[in-house]
């Protein structure tokens, strides 16, 4: 089995204005301001999490 890799993501949009989900699940993500950035396991969990704000985060590949 492959390992799965790290992703590193940022926040690009506010919280603001969005529903309680959407500000949840950043939190899950542990996003809490613009401009920050976290280190996630590359894993499906987290893959659907980061569709589901997909229009406000910026997602690279990490080393």
């Amino acid at each position: 089995m492959a390992k799965l890799g790290k992703l590193k993501v940022t926040l690009k949009r506010s919280l603001i204005g969005h529903p309680p989900q959407v500000r949840r699940t950043a939190e899950a993500l542990g996003l809490r301001k613009i401009g920050q950035q976290v280190l996630q396991p590359d894993n499906p969990a987290v893959r659907g999490q980061i569709r589901k704000l997909a229009h406000m985060l910026q997602v690279e590949e990490a080393e």
